[in-house]
Order: structure tokens, then C-alpha cells, then sequence
């Protein structure tokens, strides 16, 4: 669902393909953009071909083929973006805009992840109730912003076995400890709980000995521009670990490099702040933790956007590079007969491929909670370790977080389960309740000025969203 989304579409499904459980599918894309479907579908019979042709790919464009797409499915990947760049992502940075509310990416939370979750709810349960008719087995593996809103709308409105992933969990600790210059391998152990994009590095050890010690000696030192972190190639050869780098990436790393060196300023001093104050590292990038929390993004302290070097308007900058980026190498990754894939990290291959050989493998999900995190709400969509394999996704006892870090959790939770009941009920209220609860808006604006800033949003968006009282 959302097969438009090529690159993500060449990951998810190029794994796919290249797993012998999984080779012989039949895959269903399903797009409402007839010439990103097209492109996906042209990229993925290429994968396929080269392949041996063991899948068999089908299309399936717009609304009213929808359930033909679904139908008989035992794995749903969803993937949609409700109203794209423009106008809708536009919409939700300019108007808080004119209210003061500086935001970075506004994809998960805050003001504008409040109303990404309100257009794109209702499409989702448009989908669970296709679902219901013609696959009501299937597993739905959900990849869209905002994560734990959707998934926590599917888990409590619809009787849809439903997953959010995310991959932020499994590069959590080998980016940590690449950037401040550690060696990471397989004997690196670590346990991660919390929320999507809040969840915690609760332990991390390498061959029994505990890494945190040394870990937060170096992150103070690289947050004060004094670690030593190599020479621009053994920067990208470290963060790399062998992998090939769009040229775009390494580009970004080179500008990185510069400010570090010339002003000790880096890319994740939000983040490092965090585990400075809070004693644990987060799983989810220093850009949307400064929007997650009130003390970073201030009208008092302009300051504070270049001393932790926020990069405000994030998201919409990366969305102008991405549709300049895709105009250069979409005909490459579309038009190339020879083109290949090899196996990504990205959790869904790995848990279709357990749930149908039986062999075990273990993802962080995003789940709903009851008691699996004692020290946060039952009814919160949480994200801990999840054991996959026949019997589908068994998630894991955590028990009481961190004090601290459950705390933290319930502030972006309070916000989430508002955003959830305003999608339930179609009542106002819950919006302007969700957005007041938000720690950053919250922090910036009156309540009045919520208010108005809701109501504009609202008819702003007009027909992306379903009509509230």
C-alpha cells in the first residue's frame, strides 16, 4: 500500500524477493499515483528478472481496485503518505509558522504530527475494513509517520493484526558507537524499550562489560567539539561499515565533518543532551527529539538552535531534495535492465520469513502495551522486543522503565492517545486537547492561540481530513 514509495518499495520488496521462503509470492502493488506505481512496478519486474523471475508482480491503481489489491493477502505493507509534500506537509509547517511554532520535521508529533495522524487514520481504516472482507488473517506491517498514533488507531479501532516498525531500533547502537569513534559487532548486546522514537538504550555491554560508562565520557567530549573523531575518510569508513553511499549522504557527512572541525558543532547534540540529563540514549534522531521535548526549540533562547545545531524546517528541505533527487536517479533505478538488490536491515522480509518457515527472529515492534512496560499507560502503543515466528509477533515483559524515561514517554503518549480519541470521536476538542498536551506547543503558545492555530489547520486541510464537530 503506498507502492509509490519506490526506494522504500526496492528495499521491502527487493528483500523479499531475495529470500528463498519468499521468492515465489505474488505481490499486489497498489498506489492512487498512476506514474509512481508504473515506476515501482518497472523497478521491481527488473529486481524480479534478475531474479529468475520467481515472483509474480501485479499492479492495482486507485481506490475502486483496492480490495482486489488486498485480496486474499497474508502480509499488508503499509507505506501511504495522506496529502504528500504539497499541500499538506507545507500546511503543517506555515501555519504553525505564523504562530511562533518553529518545528524540524513534524511527521510523529507535536502540531503537525497531530494532523498527519488525522488525514491519514481515516484512509487506514478504510483499509481495515477492506481488509476485513477479503483478508481478515493478514498481518498488517505498518511503516507510516505517525507511528505509534496509526498503529495505536489500528490495535484499538479495528480487529486488524497490525505491527509499526521502524528503523530506528536496530541502528540505534551501532550508530551511537560508530559516531563517537567504538568498534560495533555482533558481540555488542543491548536492549531498547520505550515509545517509537522515544525508546530507550536501556543496556548495552560488549562481552559482559557495560559500554555506558565509556559511551557518555566520550558523547560529553564530543558535545563540547573535543573528541577526536579521525580524518573525513575513517568518519565515512566507520559510519559506513563497507557499505556503498549515495553520493548525497556523503556530501551531507562532509559539510557535517567541516562544522565539527571548525566550530565542534555535529549532528546529534540534542540526543547526547538527552542521555547527559536523562541517563539513556533515545532510539530516534537529535532533528525530531528537539520537537519532542520543550527545552530546545524556544522563542526565549533563540540561542539554542545553533548551540545544538536544530535544523529547523528539516523535513520539508528533505522533501524538495528527494523530488529533485528521484528526477536524477529515478530513470536509473526504473529504466535499468540489469538492476539488482542485496538484502537490507529493514525488519519486514525478516518477519514474513519467520512467520513462514517457523524460524525465530526478534524485531523491535510497536505494539499495544498492556502491562508489557508497567510504568506507562495499558493502553499506549509501545515499542519493545518482539519475538516472530509461526505464531506471529509475541512481544516481550519489560516491566518498569527508567523513572526518567517513562516520564518522558507519557508527555509524547498523552499527546498521542488525544490524537487517537479526536480520530474515534470526530470531536474538536481532542485536537485542541492533543496539541495543548504537546510538550513543544505547549512550551510556546497560549491556549487561544492553539486554538486558532487548530481551526486554521483544519480548514486549511479541508477534504485530506474528515469533517470534525
Amino acid at each position: 500500500m503506498g507502492a509509490g514509495s519506490t526506494v522504500f518499495a526496492k528495499n521491502v520488496l527487493g528483500d523479499s524477493m531475495l529470500t528463498p521462503a519468499l521468492a515465489e509470492s505474488e505481490i499486489a502493488l497498489y498506489d492512487i499515483d498512476a506514474v509512481r506505481l508504473d515506476e515501482s512496478y518497472q523497478m521491481l519486474q527488473a529486481i524480479n528478472r534478475n531474479n529468475g523471475s520467481k515472483a509474480r508482480i501485479e499492479k492495482y491503481l486507485g481506490t475502486e481496485n483496492r480490495k482486489d489489491a488486498l485480496r486474499g493477502a497474508n502480509y499488508v505493507v503499509n507505506a501511504i503518505q495522506v496529502g504528500g509534500y504539497d499541500p499538506c506537509t507545507i500546511t503543517d509547517f506555515e501555519i504553525p509558522k505564523k504562530y511562533g511554532l518553529k518545528q524540524t520535521i513534524a511527521d510523529t508529533l507535536g502540531v503537525g504530527g497531530v494532523f498527519r495522524a488525522l488525514r491519514t487514520i481515516p484512509v487506514m481504516l478504510d483499509f481495515a475494513r477492506d481488509m476485513e472482507e477479503v483478508c481478515p488473517d493478514a498481518w498488517l506491517l505498518n511503516y507510516t509517520n505517525p507511528m505509534a498514533m496509526l498503529t495505536g488507531a489500528m490495535l484499538t479501532m479495528t480487529p486488524i493484526k497490525t505491527v509499526g516498525l521502524c528503523h530506528s531500533v536496530q541502528v540505534c547502537a551501532p550508530t551511537l558507537l560508530k559516531e563517537l569513534g567504538m568498534e560495533y559487532d555482533d558481540s555488542v548486546q543491548w536492549k531498547i524499550a520505550g515509545i517509537n522514537h522515544q525508546a530507550w538504550l536501556l543496556e548495552i555491554t560488549k562481552d559482559g562489560v557495560d559500554l555506558y560508562p565509556e559511551i557518555k565520557r566520550r558523547a560529553l567530549l564530543y558535545n563540547q567539539g573535543k573528541l577526536d573523531i579521525g580524518s573525513f575518510e575513517e568518519r565515512i569508513r566507520g559510519l559506513s561499515q563497507g557499505e556503498e553511499l549515495p553520493e548525497w549522504w556523503i556530501e551531507g557527512m562532509k559539510a557535517d565533518y567541516k562544522l565539527y572541525q571548525e566550530k565542534g558543532r555535529h549532528g546529534d547534540m540534542v540526543r547526547l543532551e538527552i542521555m547527559r540529563r536523562f541517563g539513556y540514549y533515545i532510539t530516534e534522531s537529535s532533528e525530531h527529539n528537539s520537537e519532542y521535548t520543550p527545552w530546545f526549540i524556544k522563542e526565549r533562547y533563540p540561542e539554542l538552535i545553533e548551540r545544538f545545531n536544530i535544523p529547523l524546517d528539516e523535513y520539508p528541505r528533505r522533501c524538495i531534495h528527494q523530488i529533485e533527487d528521484w528526477k536524477k536517479r529515478g530513470h536509473e533505478l526504473t529504466q535499468n535492465p540489469l538492476l539488482s538488490h542485496k538484502r537490507t536491515h529493514e525488519y519486514a522480509s525478516y518477519i514474513m520469513e519467520a512467520m513462514e518457515t517457523g524460524i525465530p527472529t526478534r524485531i523491535g515492534g510497536n505494539v499495544l502495551n498492556n502491562g508489557l512496560i508497567t510504568n506507562l499507560p495499558r493502553n499506549a502503543c509501545v515499542e519493545v522486543p518482539c519475538l516472530v515466528d509461526r505464531n506471529g509477533v509475541q512481544p516481550t515483559y519489560v516491566g518498569d522503565l527508567p523513572e526518567q524515561c517513562a516520564a518522558l514517554n507519557r508527555t509524547n503518549i498523552n499527546v498521542q492517545l488525544l490524537t487517537i480519541e479526536a480520530a474515534r470521536t470526530l470531536k474538536k476538542d481532542y485536537i485542541y486537547q492533543a496539541v495543548m498536551m504537546d510538550p513543544h506547543a505547549g512550551a510556546e503558545l497560549s491556549i487561544d492561540d492553539i486554538v486558532a492555530m487548530c481551526d486554521e489547520l483544519i480548514e486549511a486541510h479541508g477534504d485530506w481530513m474528515p469533517a470534525f464537530h
